[in-house]
């Protein structure tokens, strides 16, 4: 890594979550998360309301990212900034702000791709925490997006599969919905998969060509299961829920292993990271790990904080552009829809 002493602050709001993080020489000095609470109540993220947020917690989210890091704002060397995909409206709230106190401060200004950032994660500077070595399998797993990418090198990335409706948080939350639990559903099916037989209902597996995901055929499936039970005993839910959220991730983590096991075989890569809201989730981690005895891989699997949307992931890729000196013009476009 360079010599110099680089400072990068990175802001992220591609969904509803408002974030700010300074690094220094590829180590975080600071990560603070502001999440919306308002999304509960509806069940899901309502894009409106996520971008108002936004504008409320910008201005104090960085302003606790620079007293944390114990820096002032002049000697920043960089902004960097979710350019998308996300929510249209999220994003231009971070990428106004940053165009704005880039140009104040008379610093360069770094777009970044959500998606890279989360695979790149793993190249922060975290204790106990190995980094990946190229190439290597990056599995992207979250509420908006389950990818497999192919990583050459740090900006060299290729998509060679991903979901062709639902992504694998959504499969979780729909899920959810279905059984009468809160939003987001995935950290309560996984706590109470753990108290459940993973085996008690089978669910169907979609067959979807290639490495591609499929999840919206679970989700009926689940839906129609439990409309069926629900018919003959009204108290099936609260009297199986542990076995029926066991028996869910049991279907889902067989769904994202059977695409991995697949892309090993067809790249001959064994070096495995994940990353993402979902790869929080406990049954995904176990079943990486004992992967590495059972199939010889090597598995990368980040920090907790580092997992759902934050800022840090932003500012280690605005880190790694300002080695490259790989600046923005003030004239870019937030873009939803942004592909790798």
């Amino acid at each position: 890594m360079s010599s110099q002493n680089i400072y990068i602050l990175g802001i992220e709001s591609s969904c509803d979550d408002t974030a700010a993080s300074v690094i220094y020489n590829g180590r975080i000095l600071s990560n603070v998360i502001a999440t919306q609470k308002i999304h509960e109540e509806y069940g899901g993220v309502v894009p409106e309301l996520a971008s108002r947020a936004h504008q409320q917690n910008i201005v104090p989210v960085v302003d606790q990212a620079l007293k944390k890091a114990n820096i002032k704002k002049d000697q920043l060397n960089a902004i960097a900034f979710t350019r998308g995909p996300g929510l249209m409206g999220s994003l231009l709230v971070g990428t106004s702000f940053a165009k704005s106190l880039a140009f104040g401060l008379n610093i360069p200004l770094i777009d970044v791709n959500h998606m890279q950032a989360h695979i790149l994660a793993h190249f922060i500077d975290e204790e106990g925490f190995d980094k990946p070595q190229f190439p290597f399998l990056a599995m992207t797993i979250s509420g908006g997006h389950t990818q497999i990418v192919k990583v050459a090198s740090y900006f060299d990335m290729t998509v060679i599969g991903e979901t062709i409706d639902d992504a694998v948080g959504e499969a979780y939350d729909k899920s959810g919905k279905i059984l009468g639990l809160g939003y987001p559903a995935g950290p309560e099916i996984d706590r109470r998969a753990q108290l459940g037989n993973p085996k008690a209902y089978k669910f169907t597996r979609p067959k979807v060509a290639g490495l591609n995901f499929s999840f919206s055929g679970l989700k009926t499936a689940i839906l129609y299961f439990i409309q069926r039970e629900t018919k003959v005993n009204p108290n099936f839910i609260t009297e199986n829920l542990n076995d029926i959220c066991a028996s869910i991730q049991y279907t889902i983590i067989g769904i994202l292993m059977d695409k991995l096991k697949m892309a090993t075989k067809e790249t001959g890569i064994k070096r495995i990271a994940i990353g993402g809201g979902v790869s929080a989730n406990s049954g995904i981690r176990q079943i990486l790990k004992e992967s590495e005895q059972k199939f010889g891989w090597t598995t990368y699997i980040p920090k907790f904080e580092f997992t759902t949307d934050n800022a840090a992931m932003i500012a280690i890729v605005g880190y790694l552009k300002y080695l490259n000196q790989d600046f923005a013009q003030h004239d870019t476009l937030a873009s939803a829809r942004l592909k790798i």
